[in-house]
């Protein structure tokens, strides 16, 4: 039940001898009106409406008030505007936004708003993949993973020479007794694993899973469906993985090496390999010593592991000295040498696998990614693709619409922060429906220049 409040205007002290309060009686007014950026880009990539055809509805046509298609959109949209619980979809059901973006501005009944309610909302994320008496919206999880890699495919008007795939498994902490809920003892608490693979900016997989498995568990399969998705589209294109040690694992590279993929991933360190490399770092450690500041070395020989290997590989390895004490580092690769020499395909290659784990942190971060607190490991798979097509739609305004500005390398956080979260009266006519805006937005222009890219 909702607190009663007084609905008394608020004061806040005067001004020129003049009272200033305040009122929620506003009327036909949002805090999100940015949020038609949001639209302009679904209608480029009409992702609402085929993440829409991913769901089955069996209900009662004469009986559904909101589509599949309105709550799909009502979700995403309000996940991209920072509102992470359906709780929150009780009031904006009123928002004239959320209306304009649904396509929707008076619903059929007299008791309903434009857009659903928390409850309806729920009955869609608690969707399986098997229609039941009481859930009678389902949904087909190899199309909603496939949508992800059709969206990066368009995003290029011609097939790139060569991607790189970066992969990677976070932690998701879990606060409840969900399904699939065990201990993690990197992490130090109870949790979810997902797996992310991601393209630059572009997201191509969030597959959740349980935490008693190692990191790269169904790497392998994840990575063949994408790859034979690209390649479909892209038969000529290179494709390099790139990952931490977690995934050097006999069994994806393997693969990799069957299916002409290249890789590049860290190596966990261990006796013999710090011991292929004790000569570069006696030199590292006596260049430190002399000028004071690190020093790092790189040797690329051959290795293979005593038992778990089924062949030998080029390792690159550096021999670092930094803040008097030994740093050793590895790769391994199927690149030749000939290809690329070691220090640069640590230093150029690797280490910008680094810039994913900002990309993991916008999901979790700005997008509520984490947010996995439903009882079963289904449904709390479902929000996650919910949030990352939120993340989706908002790279697609980043992309598209923000290209050279201020904006281009901007948070997700921040582009909703500086453009989505915005002021604006609305005016509904027999005409037309006009946002009126706050004159005073600091970032008019790069809205405005958005807004005309997305049309």
């Amino acid at each position: 039940m909702q607190t009663e409040c007084s609905a008394e205007p608020s004061v806040f002290g005067q001004v020129e001898r003049r009272p200033v309060v305040a009122a929620f009686d506003g009327g036909a007014l949002t805090s999100d009106a940015g949020g038609l950026l949001l639209g302009a880009a679904d209608r480029s990539l009409k992702l609402v409406r085929r993440l829409a055809g991913c769901f089955r509805d069996a209900r009662d046509p004469r009986l559904v008030e909101h589509s599949v298609a309105t709550l799909v959109g009502q979700r995403v949209y309000g996940i991209a505007l920072g509102y992470a619980d359906l709780n929150d979809h009780d009031e904006l059901r009123h928002d004239p936004l959320m209306a304009v973006l649904a396509g929707k501005l008076e619903a059929r009944r007299e008791d309903c708003a434009p857009v659903a309610g928390k409850s309806t909302l729920n009955r869609l994320e608690l969707s399986r993949e098997i229609a039941t008496r009481y859930r009678k919206i389902s949904h087909d999880p190899a199309a909603i993973e496939a949508l992800f890699v059709d969206l990066f495919l368009e995003a290029h008007a011609r097939a790139p020479r060569q991607i790189i795939l970066d992969l990677d498994a976070t932690d998701d902490p879990l606060h409840g007794h969900q399904e699939g809920r065990f201990f993690h003892g990197y992490y130090d608490c109870y949790c979810y694993l997902p797996l992310y693979v991601f393209c630059g900016r572009h997201l191509l997989a969030a597959k959740l899973r349980p935490s008693n498995i190692d990191a790269s568990a169904g790497s392998v399969e994840e990575v063949a469906r994408i790859v034979g998705q690209i390649r479909t589209r892209w038969p000529k294109t290179r494709i390099l993985l790139r990952a931490d040690s977690g995934f050097a694992r006999e069994a994806l590279m393997a693969w990799c090496e069957q299916n002409r993929i290249d890789f590049v991933f860290g190596l966990a360190r261990n006796a013999r390999l710090v011991a292929e490399i004790e000569a570069e770092l006696a030199q590292a450690e006596a260049e430190a010593s002399s000028t004071g500041k690190p020093a790092r070395r790189y040797k690329d020989f051959r290795y293979a592991t005593l038992d778990s290997w089924s062949r030998r590989r080029r390792v690159i390895g550096k021999a670092e000295w930094t803040k008097g004490e030994a740093n050793p580092r590895f790769i391994v690769t199927s690149l030749k040498k000939a290809q690329t020499n070691g220090r640069l395909l640590y230093e150029k290659v690797y280490c910008a696998r680094g810039d994913m784990e900002n990309r993991i942190k916008e999901c979790q971060g700005d997008l509520f990614a984490d947010r996995t607190s439903t009882a079963t490991l289904c449904a709390n798979q479902l929000r996650l693709w919910l949030a990352s097509f939120a993340y989706v739609l908002i790279c697609a305004v980043r992309r598209v619409g923000l290209a050279h500005t201020q904006f281009a390398e901007a948070t997700c956080g921040t582009i909703r922060l500086k453009l989505l979260k915005l002021a604006g009266l609305v005016r509904i006519s027999a005409r037309r429906i006009k946002f009126a805006l706050a004159s005073a937005c600091p970032y008019a222009d790069e809205w405005r220049l958005a807004a005309a890219r997305l049309a």
